[in-house]
């Protein structure tokens, strides 16, 4: 009979790696670049996490409960409320192109 223990798992929750603005910047950015539809409402859900749900749910001008909604799995939260919530996370969008430049 072996004396083997089982390994004890724990899990795993990006938003405690989400200590600075850089690393807040480059998790969302690696989120909008994966092509799960979802990935980016975690991100965001993740960052709102080490915000504060309920200030940055106050600050984008939603209920609590109504921001959990939005950043869940599946849903499709309008491009009004994405870009207030973004607001209330002090982040932007930074568009750029993909195409190589001629000449």
């Amino acid at each position: 009979m072996s004396s083997r223990t089982t390994p004890r798992l724990t899990s795993f929750d990006a938003s405690d790696y989400l200590d600075n603005e850089e690393t807040i910047a480059e998790y969302l950015t690696a989120a909008l670049e994966n092509p799960d539809e979802d990935a980016f409402l975690m991100a965001l859900r993740d960052v709102a996490k080490v915000r504060g749900i309920a200030n940055v749910a106050a600050k984008a001008g939603v209920g609590r409960e109504s921001l959990y909604k939005t950043l869940k799995s599946g849903s499709k939260p309008r491009f009004d409320t994405v870009r207030r919530l973004l607001a209330a996370l002090s982040v932007k969008f930074d568009v750029s192109s993909t195409r190589k430049r001629v000449g």
